[in-house]
Parts: structure tokens; C-alpha cells; sequence
């Protein structure tokens, strides 16, 4: 396993990624009732933007750094603050030196009743989380196959929550476990918000897994999807998408309304666009 996510760290991806995992924890947030997130693949935690990796491949210049300290428009800023303020709680002297992966983002969304369960397979990055999180008794730090936690830890006793999957594409056969995990956790956790990472490298890869999401019978799924440039002629990320398994209700909205500032500060061609639309609903399937 020799994927490390510091070379990326703040990328487009990270930065749409985590717009819409906040929306859906602020949307978890407007009942009193407590919720968990289950992150399946945590990583870090929190990541140096000043070390050699992250500043070897410069990734995060072409995507947090384009809304950090950024004047936006009140509705704009609206959507994006539960984003921008963990941003602004790590780097606070005003310098983007830090960028909170996903575990970090969440935990520091949390009320007092909700948990975190942070699972993370790389030796390193494991205890790295680990010590990052001890003594935190709204935490559980576990050194796991993600995959595992799909089946495992579902459902959560709080019986409200987010799955966050988010592997590193890597190795063939992601998406085929990404459909089969879903299935076996939708079986047990009907109810819970599921948000399913994936690259946009191999179109075709991308429309077999579309259809073998609607051919799942489960139902409520949003793709989204951000394209930053037109497909490239070689293998490259072109885009990042985001499967939504019983999304909010807002989502859909919010993600429309963020469109264009999204596409304004990542997108690198004419061919960037933002898919937003419904593989399966109750009433429609598309």
C-alpha cells in the first residue's frame, strides 16, 4: 500500500470532496439526536502543506489556495463556511500552512453528542491519527481494512449517521468493491447517508459503475461529479465524483448553487463542468 495523500493534500478533489461532506454533517447537525461518522479510509488527519511532498507536487496551489482567504459573495460563503472556518480554525495567523483531512474536518464539526470512528490501513498513518486523537473520547481510531468497516461497524448504535469512503483508487477492482460494499452495508444500515469517493481517470470505468449502481435496486442515489478539464488523451485525473446514498434534501440544491463558484476557481479548460443528478429516486430513475 504505498498511496500517501500528503502528495495531495488540498488538491480539486480533496476541495469538492469536503464541501459536500460538510454540507451533509451540517445537515446531520439541525437535529438534536446524536449521528457518527465512519471514515473507512482516514488517513492522516491533518496535513503540512509546507513539507517536501506536499510542496513537490503543489497540488494544493490549484485547489484550497483558490478559496482560502477568498472574498465571496454572502450566499456563496454561506454554503462554504463550515469548509472555510475548520480551514481558518488551522491555519489561524492567516498563512495556509495546514489542511485537515477528512477525520479533522469532521471532528472538528461535532457537537458534543456525535462521534467519530476514523479507520485507517497504512502503518504510519495510523499512528500518526492515533496520537493525533488520544484522549479524544468522541474518537475511535481503528487500524483496519476500511473495506471491512462497510460490513463491521454498521450500524452504528446512534442509528443516524455518514459512511465516508473515500479509497485511494490504486489498485484494479475499486469500483466493483465499491458497489459490492455498498450493498452489504445499505442491507444493514438502511437509513444512514453513505458518500462514496471515486477518481475520473477511466471514463468507461466511470459509466460501469454508474450502471451497476442503478442496477443495484438501492435507491436515492445522487452522482456528482466535477470535472476540471476536458478528458485528457492520456490517462490522468480530469475530475473527481461523489456518489450520495440518501442524501439531504438540500444537497442537490446547494451543489447547483456552488456550481459556478466552483467551476470559476478549479476549473482549467472550457470542457470543466460540474454533473449533478439522480442515478435512482424514488421517482425517477434517470
Amino acid at each position: 500500500m504505498n498511496y500517501r495523500h500528503i502528495y495531495h493534500a488540498g488538491n480539486f478533489a480533496d476541495v469538492f470532496k469536503h464541501i459536500i461532506v460538510t454540507r451533509i454533517v451540517d445537515y446531520l447537525k439541525r437535529k438534536p439526536q446524536a449521528f457518527r461518522v465512519i471514515d473507512t479510509h482516514a488517513g492522516s488527519g491533518l496535513y503540512d502543506l509546507e513539507r517536501e511532498e506536499a510542496q513537490k507536487t503543489g497540488e494544493w496551489r490549484h485547489g484550497v489556495a483558490r478559496f482560502f482567504n477568498q472574498p465571496f459573495d454572502e450566499k456563496n460563503r454561506s454554503l462554504l463556511a463550515p469548509w472555510l472556518e475548520t480551514l481558518q480554525h488551522f491555519n489561524p495567523d492567516g498563512a495556509l500552512r495546514s489542511y485537515p483531512g477528512s477525520p479533522m474536518l469532521v471532528r472538528h464539526l461535532l457537537r458534543k453528542q456525535d462521534r467519530l470512528t476514523a479507520i485507517e490501513l497504512h502503518e504510519t498513518d495510523y499512528e500518526t491519527l492515533r496520537q493525533m486523537f488520544a484522549g479524544d473520547y468522541q474518537a475511535r481510531i481503528l487500524h483496519l481494512d476500511g473495506w471491512l468497516a462497510l460490513g463491521a461497524h454498521v450500524p452504528p448504535k446512534e442509528k443516524r449517521g455518514l459512511v465516508l469512503v473515500d479509497p485511494p483508487f490504486e489498485e484494479n477492482g475499486e469500483f466493483e468493491r465499491l458497489v459490492s460494499g455498498l450493498e452489504k452495508a445499505v442491507r444493514r444500515f438502511a437509513g444512514g447517508v453513505y458518500a462514496l469517493w471515486y477518481a475520473i481517470k477511466d471514463y468507461q470505468a466511470v459509466e460501469r459503475f454508474v450502471r451497476q449502481l442503478r442496477a443495484s435496486g438501492i435507491t436515492r442515489i445522487l452522482r456528482l461529479e466535477l470535472r476540471v478539464r476536458a478528458p485528457s488523451p492520456t490517462p490522468r485525473l480530469d475530475g473527481s465524483g461523489m456518489i450520495i446514498i440518501n442524501p439531504p434534501y438540500t444537497l442537490a440544491q446547494e451543489m447547483a448553487a456552488l456550481a459556478p463558484v466552483l467551476l470559476q476557481q478549479l476549473g482549467e479548460d472550457k470542457g470543466a463542468n460540474l454533473v449533478n443528478d439522480w442515478i435512482r429516486s424514488e421517482e425517477k430513475t434517470l
